[in-house]
């Protein structure tokens, strides 16, 4: 019996998706629940099951093809050998089909252009010579770039110095440095698409202005080493900066609720919770899962949520729920050594922070140069909803917090 393999339903605001990676081809013994094939939306990558043991007996759409929900990308014949999971044996001979005559020796040079290597075979047809009368230092005798590059210079030596002829060689030396200098055009990729596009929208849709401030990140590095150890013990989780930092932006968007607001049409819609998007890298680019109600959070909630996305992320296991929505985001570009930078806002969210590296900095307190572990914070918001008042006094209201911690403890 025939079963059909079809794209997993996507969400509403997914049209469609791409078919990253076939793990299985034609021929190929499947087992239910086994993943077939990777489906990449604009948000995430999607795995497919099989729908029920059997042999994959045609594709129907293969890599790099774009694909809607629900639509036909295989039939598994549950019936054929081997549908326990293994790949099918090779049939024995039954002697009603001819044996294939066993592959010619190759010879020890190459005699046709298919026993080049690409790169070889550019070098070869830009001097006008063919891949046989080039002796092949690879396996079976095949024509290798050095092999390629080696022969040229021969036929340059050879060649008599005249000027015509130092004209034509140094035209073969720009041609060679030019073979020597490879690239490689790959198409990006659902996601890094998507998120080029959303990057555009924000900076053409909105007024994006940033403000600065800088902080002493003492009090939080000494409250970490004090109850670092004890923190992990009673929650099973590490006590990291971010917890504080998203403490600290609920602090104050409690205090100017138009920071955590957005822009529909001509409408501002307030919200009346706290959803907090956290950019986290992964090997397919920047995701940012959503925190949700992180006002209602404490900071082992908080750290807890940012491991799990951490690891889903480089599993690329992230759901759509998980990276739909948000009211506020928060970049950490201090874990790749960032001093400074204007993070872009997500929409439809009317800000951003950005956080920074910890550096040992000069700072001047009660009239004395001290030293201070300072973090440069970098709040960047929509200037048609958002004042510059509202947004300087709320980025300091995440300084102090993170100056003074027993505010986020106190609510203060």
């Amino acid at each position: 019996m025939l079963i059909e393999v079809k794209v997993p339903q996507l969400s509403e605001s997914v049209s469609e998706a791409t078919l990253v990676t076939w793990h299985k081809k034609e021929g190929d013994a499947v087992s239910r629940d086994e993943n077939l094939i990777d489906i990449e939306t604009d948000k995430v990558v999607l795995e497919t099951p099989a729908p029920g043991d059997g042999v994959i007996v045609k594709i129907v759409k293969g890599d790099g093809e774009t694909v809607a929900s629900g639509e036909l990308i295989a039939q598994i014949d549950t019936e054929a050998k081997g549908a326990s999971g293994k790949k099918d044996e090779a049939p024995a001979d039954d002697g009603k089909k001819e044996k294939a005559a066993p592959a010619p020796a190759a010879s020890s040079s190459a005699s046709a252009s298919g026993s080049a290597s690409p790169a070889a075979r550019k070098i070869l047809e830009e001097k006008g010579m063919s891949a046989d009368e080039v002796s092949g230092s690879g396996r079976g005798g095949r024509v290798t770039k050095q092999d390629a590059v080696s022969a040229e210079k021969r036929e340059a030596q050879a060649e008599p110095a005249a000027s015509t002829a130092g004209t034509s060689a140094t035209s073969r030396s720009i041609e060679r440095d030019a073979a020597d200098r490879p690239e490689e055009r790959v198409p990006m990729t659902r996601l890094r698409a998507r998120i080029a596009e959303r990057l555009i929208q924000s900076k053409n849709e909105n007024a994006i202005l940033t403000t600065f401030n800088e902080v002493n990140m003492a009090p939080v590095i000494e409250l970490r080493k004090k109850y670092g150890e004890r923190f992990e013990k009673a929650h099973g989780v590490r006590l990291g900066f971010m917890g504080f930092f998203v403490k600290a932006v609920v602090a104050a968007l409690k205090k100017y609720p138009i920071v955590n607001a957005s822009v529909d049409g001509n409408d501002i819609v307030y919200h009346g919770y706290i959803d907090v998007g956290i950019a986290v890298g992964s090997p397919r680019g920047l995701v940012v899962p959503i925190i949700r109600d992180a006002d209602l959070l404490s900071i082992a909630d908080i750290e807890k949520k940012i491991g799990e996305f951490g690891a889903k992320a480089k599993d690329g296991k992230l759901t759509m729920e998980e990276l739909t929505g948000g009211t506020i985001s928060i970049s950490n570009g201090g874990v790749f050594g960032s001093m400074l930078s204007t993070p872009i806002i997500n929409p439809p969210q009317s800000a951003i922070l950005g956080i920074h590296a910890t550096k040992d900095r000069p700072v001047v307190e009660n009239g004395e140069i001290v030293i201070r572990p300072i973090n440069y914070l970098a709040l960047s918001y929509d200037h048609r909803i958002i004042d510059g008042r509202e947004a300087v006094l709320s980025l300091v209201a995440i300084k102090e917090a993170l100056e003074d911690p027993a505010r986020l403890i106190l609510d203060l």
